[in-house]
């Protein structure tokens, strides 16, 4: 039965299993590029330095087709993982969405995960391609990048806590209060954190550099929203036929 937590763990799982698997699809074929493009240019600034890198020097562990390959793989992996986690979010959280349908919760859910564990990281901290960013301040970076996602969450749930609490005012009235809560919070989330460490080297093309960050993010957008619409396939049909049922049963 879908409304029992087995049932969304489920297909939450299934979800993040299709939403993995497209942007895994989106990694490799769109993310690539920019990645080729960018390890070109990692190529061309050894050459000219006359300094062999590690992989240069004892050769590479894994083939570039093998690394692409088991990107895919991760993208699936990692679609799973956070399918069961939605699925897991989406039981707790289905009191903020009394007024909508399955379908509704589910993709609102998703595009609040993407905002929160994508987009404003992304705003703050942009990924990198190779060549870009000094290995040695990868912990802090990695730092820096969880801690404004937790931020983020923050923000989140005191937004939705916000709502509740609003509840006895008109729709309208309520989402402008909370929208300008969040965008002021997100705000000081921006300008409190530090800016990221490392530069751009003068050799980066500005093309490829944004090349690369765009279709990142169009790689995590296919995961966050992509697991928000499946899931809400997935999801809805069987919750209307569960209720229709239950009323036939209560009559």
């Amino acid at each position: 039965m879908a409304t029992t937590y087995t049932g969304l763990l489920t297909r939450g799982v299934a979800a993040g299993g299709i939403a993995g698997l497209a942007a895994g699809l989106v990694g490799l074929f769109v993310v690539e590029v920019p990645i080729r493009a960018a390890l070109a240019v990692e190529e061309a600034r050894a050459a000219a330095e006359h300094v062999e890198g590690d992989a240069h020097e004892h050769g590479e562990l894994f083939s570039r087709g093998t690394q692409v390959f088991g990107g895919v793989l991760a993208a699936v992996v990692v679609g799973l993982a956070v399918g069961a986690l939605f699925a897991t979010v989406f039981a707790c959280t289905r009191r903020w969405f009394t007024d909508g349908q399955p379908f509704f919760r589910s993709a609102t859910l998703g595009l609040a995960a993407f905002g929160v564990a994508a987009l404003l990281p992304a705003v703050k901290y942009p990924a990198n391609p190779p060549a870009v960013g000094d290995p040695s301040t990868v912990d802090y970076r990695t730092g820096l990048y969880l801690g404004l996602i937790v931020a983020g969450i923050a923000v989140a749930y005191g937004a939705s806590f916000l709502a509740s609490r609003l509840g006895h005012l008109a729709a309208p009235v309520r989402a402008t209060a909370v929208l300008l809560a969040t965008v002021a919070a997100v705000t000081v989330l921006l300008l409190v954190f530090p800016p990221p460490p490392d530069a751009v080297p003068a050799d980066m093309p500005s093309s490829v550099l944004w090349d690369f960050r765009l279709a990142s993010l169009a790689e995590t957008a296919t995961l966050w929203i992509g697991l928000g619409v499946a899931f809400g396939l997935l999801i809805d049909p069987a919750v209307r036929r569960t209720t229709k049922i239950r009323s036939v049963t209560a009559v």
